[in-house]
């Protein structure tokens, strides 16, 4: 496990800000020190442990890009076309028989190994064939349609860097150098749990003044779509002793500890008390909307981070604060977030200082330019809002109003939860 200092997240200010506290995570929160091998076909999503240095040249053997006619670039014809002899024909995964012969061209396919000798193709459709003979054009340059050995990657490159989260294309890199398993940081473990006396698990029974607990189901999906080991610790009631006592019990066999709900400086919020009594607390706050309300502190060596109540909040402040933190436990790049420009359709205002998120809907403008369309409603407990849009409009800290027509930054649904 991870064991970090009482005083990891210290911090002197008022009110952090988004890029402060994502810094914050990167510099102080070391990760964990175990790996694992896993088998290839179960690497996606993994964050790679060491560097992998490619074993052989890819591709490992020059060969041709195209099917066609492979001759030697000395005998390229220089000022009209030539008719050349065919000797020889290559097929993908066959050898050459032979090196190739003066003044004449050898049948290939794509993929297959060039002839010694040969370093040039003729494309098939470029050529004619006339009394057994091939009629090559002139104005091939030499090198034309071959691909050399070593082009993409050359032998002992570091292709794939320690810290890398895999994704489908890096799988297909190694399966390329043909390794079966990759060396990968094992799992974080993440205990999760909400809070609240007016909280119960879908499928239980619903009093009348009680809401089925959601933003479990959510954190718990978002951590499994970055590679956590879940645990589901269920609803914590609102009671301070035994909350205490059930974050010391399983601190030690996590790595993160996260909750929703009820770390506010309400008098039934008792997150806060619990988190000082079990451990220390430095209560963050930050400066963005939705999602003020953020708690960090340390629980016997072991990161404690309580997300606000309101079900956009909660997925706005996991993004800006519980993404990096599973990102710098399991030693990964931090992976910043850029924006896609779309022009806005609405008109809003905000306060200055701080990093807004605003919900919206993409549609196609009558010129045929992205536009993002604001969701009708404001409120960060309308679930409505996170299922009914395509994502969100990232809104900078010098910001204090938008108008229809101009540019802002968007982030879908799918570039935040992945």
């Amino acid at each position: 496990m991870a064991q970090l200092s009482d005083d990891c997240f210290a911090f002197g200010g008022p009110m952090m800000s988004v890029d402060e506290a994502v810094g914050l995570i990167a510099a102080r929160v070391g990760k964990v020190a175990e790996i694992e091998t896993v088998a290839l076909a179960e690497a996606d999503g993994r964050i790679l442990a060491h560097d992998v240095a490619a074993p052989l040249p890819l591709p490992p053997f020059t060969n041709s890009a195209v099917d066609g006619y492979a001759i030697a670039s000395r005998d390229l014809p220089k000022g009209e076309d030539e008719a050349f002899p065919v000797l020889g024909r290559v097929q993908a995964g066959a050898s050459p028989d032979d090196a190739i012969k003066s003044r004449h061209a050898v049948r290939i396919f794509t993929g297959a190994p060039m002839p010694a000798g040969a370093d040039t193709v003729f494309m098939q459709e470029d050529v004619r064939l006339e009394d057994g003979k091939v009629v090559l054009p002139a104005g091939l340059k030499p090198g034309a349609n071959v691909r050399p050995a070593g082009e993409d990657i050359p032998l002992g490159h570091a292709a794939l860097k320690a810290g890398q989260r895999l994704r489908p294309q890096d799988v297909a890199l190694i399966a390329a150098f043909g390794l079966t398993h990759v060396v990968v940081v094992r799992r974080i473990r993440v205990a999760v749990f909400s809070t609240g006396n007016e909280l119960v698990s879908p499928g239980e029974a619903r009093g009348a003044p009680q809401l089925f607990d959601s933003n479990r189901f959510m954190l718990i999906a978002m951590l499994r779509r970055l590679g956590c080991d879940v645990s589901d610790l269920g609803i914590f009631r609102d009671e301070t002793a035994s909350l205490a006592k059930a974050l010391k019990q399983v601190a030690g066999s996590h790595d993160l500890l996260l909750t929703t709900g009820g770390v506010s400086t309400g008098e039934e919020d008792h997150v806060k008390a619990a988190v000082e009594s079990a451990g220390s607390l430095v209560l963050w706050r930050i400066a963005i909307k939705p999602g003020r309300p953020v708690a960090m502190g340390i629980i016997g060596g072991t990161p404690f981070i309580g997300l606000p109540g309101n079900p956009v909040a909660s997925f706005v402040t996991f993004v800006h604060v519980v993404r990096p933190t599973i990102l710098a436990l399991s030693g990964a790049r931090q992976e910043k977030l850029t924006p896609m420009p779309v022009r806005a359709a609405f008109s809003y205002r905000k306060k200055i200082a701080r990093r807004e998120y605003v919900r919206v809907t993409l549609r196609k403008g009558a010129d045929g330019a992205v536009e993002a369309i604001k969701f009708p409603r404001e409120g960060a407990g309308l679930l409505s809002s996170l299922a009914d849009t395509d994502g969100l409009a990232e809104l900078s800290e010098d910001v204090t109003q938008v108008s229809p027509g101009e540019t802002i930054g968007f982030l879908s649904w799918a570039s935040l939860t992945n």
